[in-house]
């Protein structure tokens, strides 16, 4: 079972999940753990629906959130606008007020974006 949902834990890993626990029992991978934000734990079951289907009958998942009051945090790389942010954590570029307006203690301007700014993603 480990096998099959091996990218799953690759990515747990890959997103420094805390707390992380794998076990195997009667047919049954059970999977523990705490993401950062929202996101990540939307990545993750993502992951896991990618190889076990919509509602795989043969992994367990418990993930919980450590930082609820935010969706997720982000880097601002180079060439990124806030509609890409927008659009990469919301589906839709035209979010980017909602991101502009949790990030106003750093940027004055929506169409301003500098890489390496920690920008928070809120809840929607």
């Amino acid at each position: 079972m480990k096998a099959k949902y091996q990218s799953v834990l690759n990515l747990g890993e890959e997103l420094n999940i805390k707390n992380g626990d794998v076990k195997e029992e009667n047919g049954v991978l059970h999977v523990t753990g705490t993401a950062k934000n929202q996101y990540e734990k939307n990545l993750l079951w993502d992951e896991i629906k990618k190889v076990g289907g919509e509602n795989p009958s043969d992994i367990m998942a418990d993930i919980k959130v450590e930082n609820t009051a935010v969706f997720a945090n982000h880097t601002v790389a180079k060439g990124e606008t806030l509609g890409k942010i927008a659009k990469q954590y919301y589906g839709k570029a035209s979010k980017y007020t909602v991101i502009f307006e949790a990030n106003t203690n750093i940027l004055k301007n929506p169409d301003v974006i500098q890489p390496g700014q920690e920008l928070v993603i809120p809840n929607l």
